[in-house]
């Protein structure tokens, strides 16, 4: 069985969109990540370093949602994931990217894009 850790509420402005104005203005994106490991060994020698850093990991995707901008919160998500699994030992990876300003035409609270993804 896997442990978990999460990571919930990172708030990033990002420039990520289809829309021109979503380009050039920007909006808060949220994201919460969960990741799968096994924590025993680090638990054990109390050593972080056989552990995800989650604190290195919050900087590294904070750099991605505040980086290149790209058309779809799916292709967000997905790259953030991907940096998630690059953390070792990580396993799987679940990411939610929240655009809670998405410019939809009936008043929401909140869109989001959950991705999970695992190491084959």
């Amino acid at each position: 069985m896997l442990d978990r850790i999460s990571i919930t509420g990172l708030r990033v402005r990002g420039h990520h969109g289809v829309l021109a104005h979503e380009r050039a203005d920007g909006q808060d994106f949220i994201v919460d990540a969960v990741l799968w490991l096994d924590a025993a060994p680090a638990a054990a020698a109390d050593d972080l370093s056989l552990t995800a850093d989650y604190g290195a990991l919050a900087d590294r995707l904070a750099a991605i949602v505040a980086g290149p901008p790209v058309d779809l919160i799916e292709t967000l998500a997905d790259r953030l994931a991907a940096e998630c699994l690059a953390a070792s030992p990580v396993q799987a990876a679940e990411v939610t990217v929240h655009k809670p300003q998405a410019p939809v035409g009936p008043e929401v609270a909140d869109i989001a894009v959950t991705v999970r993804r695992e190491l084959v």
